[in-house]
């Protein structure tokens, strides 16, 4: 069996994913052989692994940052929200059903712990190490019957936990301390200590709280993680904040030619897949923001509608802010728009929806030749293909099945005039056939934008992940985490009061 640490959180958003990934990266940096897992993850920001499995895009990312293939194994159990009350449950890659959350934590998730501990064992069976990542907190004392992800896998699995902590956001001390207090004695048995994350000034001012949180729990502290801007790669979850107004960090170099591009991202209900974006905000001289209002297009050279996990609620949605007509008049003058996946049904002209809305028949916005049907099986596909002159590869995620009926070929959809509409996410990833869409969007908008013929999205991310290994190595007690890692947690560690509830 090999060696194995659960990264827990003091709340969402703490920093679990990419403290994660850091870790991968600096262990494999190392000569170890090391792989990630989540065993329940909720997002809707997901990725199609080689074998046609859906998983959460935070353990593909994490699977790259151990230089392995990501897998279904990593990420067994996916719950897509479809709004505030239901997911769509994904087991081993494949959908298998919407449950509400009563639902899930009723009894489901409880049932899935067998499928979820194989899956962790035959990691540790081919892998020096597993990076496992937690959800939310592992002090939800709600939830901590049917825990499959936190506690619940950490005691199955004799787990060592660390603990990581937003100091960003305030309150870190107290948040530490009551993570731990609000543990059963035997889940704290498991807790080795904690990691502060996004720490900005002098580290000397913070070791006098460091010191007494070690006198109040026992728990020492593994590092301190500096703030830095532009490591949230990969975000999990689409449905927790508006992103309106939210500039994608970009390259900081200057626009080759003489003009900027903007972009504006149409901030849709239940947006999934994002991180599509990632790549036009990586090309120097391209400002990519989110937008929930049509005066907000008024500048933009190109508009994109992303990924849904709601087509028709996405729709309407357009339609109730003035979006949607101000997207038409963008159509009828020839200004770019880019559909995506969800975005590329809405373009289209009839939308049959017996599946995920349940609405029926539903006209969309009638600017492409396309007609669309839900159907239950959902698409899964990494394909390869040509547009533009270039070799594109992209990755699908859908219900919907696309009938096009004129305009130009473009990838599995189609393009009329300046307005396209593709299924394929992932594609502006290939550098070439981005390169000659943004030239092709900069001439439509009369601007003066070159695109830089040097920029490679993909070693601009193999050079964010050593970032986080950096991170890892510079700022963290690596001695201690690696005896963490092999050796699991401290024995003799203080039980703190009260504990969970009975």
């Amino acid at each position: 069996m090999s060696g194995g640490l659960l990264v827990a959180g003091t709340t969402s958003d703490a920093g679990k994913s990419v403290v994660t990934a850091g870790i991968c990266r600096w262990l494999v940096r190392q000569g170890v052989k090391v792989a990630p897992f989540k065993a329940q993850n909720m997002s809707l920001n997901s990725f199609v692994t080689r074998e046609g499995a859906e998983i959460g895009r935070a353990q593909a990312m994490q699977a790259q940052a151990c230089r392995i293939e990501p897998t279904a194994l990593m990420n067994p159990v996916l719950l897509k929200p479809g709004g505030e009350q239901s997911s769509q449950v994904v087991l081993m890659g494949r959908p298998v059903g919407e449950l509400s959350a009563r639902g899930y934590h009723g009894g489901r998730q409880q049932q899935l712990l067998g499928t979820v501990l194989e899956c962790l064992a035959e990691l540790r069976g081919t892998y020096d190490a597993v990076i496992c990542e937690g959800a939310g907190s592992p002090a939800e004392i709600n939830l901590r019957r049917t825990d499959i992800v936190n506690m619940g896998i950490a005691r199955n699995a004799g787990l060592p936990v660390l603990v990581v902590g937003d100091i960003d956001r305030g309150g870190v001390f107290a948040s530490f301390f009551g993570t731990v207090a609000l543990l059963s004695e035997e889940d704290q048995r498991l807790v080795a200590g904690f990691l502060v994350n996004k720490f900005r000034g002098d580290v000397s001012l913070l070791e006098p709280g460091l010191d007494m949180l070690h006198g109040l729990t026992g728990r020492r502290t593994y590092g301190v993680l500096p703030f830095r801007h532009g490591l949230g790669i990969d975000e999990e979850d689409g449905l927790r904040v508006s992103l309106r107004g939210t500039v994608r960090e970009s390259n900081v170099a200057p626009p080759v030619g003489e003009d900027v591009l903007r972009v504006a991202v149409c901030a849709i209900p239940l947006m999934s897949n994002f991180t599509d974006v990632d790549a036009l905000a990586a090309e120097p001289g391209v400002v990519v923001r989110f937008v929930d209002r049509p005066e907000e297009l008024a500048d933009a050279d190109l508009v994109v509608i992303p990924g849904t996990r709601g087509t028709v609620r996405a729709l309407q949605w357009l339609r109730e802010r003035g979006l949607a007509e101000a997207l038409r008049r963008r159509v009828a003058e020839q200004r770019p728009v880019l559909g995506v996946c969800g975005g590329f049904q809405i373009l289209g002209e009839r939308i049959e929806d017996e599946v995920e809305s349940r609405a029926g028949t539903v006209d969309g916005l009638g600017v492409l030749p396309v007609r669309v049907r839900f159907a239950r099986e959902k698409t899964l596909a990494r394909p390869v293909g040509e547009a533009l002159g270039e070799r594109v590869e992209g990755y699908e995620i859908h219900h919907g099945v696309a009938e096009v009926t004129g305009g130009e070929t473009f990838l599995d959809g189609c393009r009329v005039g300046q307005t396209w509409g593709t299924h394929w996410h992932g594609s502006l990833e290939s550098d070439g056939f981005r390169r000659a869409f943004l030239r092709e969007v900069a001439a439509a908008a009369g601007r003066r934008f070159v695109p830089a013929g040097d920029t490679s999205f993909a070693a601009l991310r193999e050079e964010q992940l050593d970032r986080l290994g950096d991170l890892i190595e510079q700022h963290a007690d690596t001695d201690a985490l690696w005896r963490l890692i092999e050796s699991g947690a401290p024995q003799g560690l203080p039980f703190i009061p009260p504990g969970a509830p009975a």
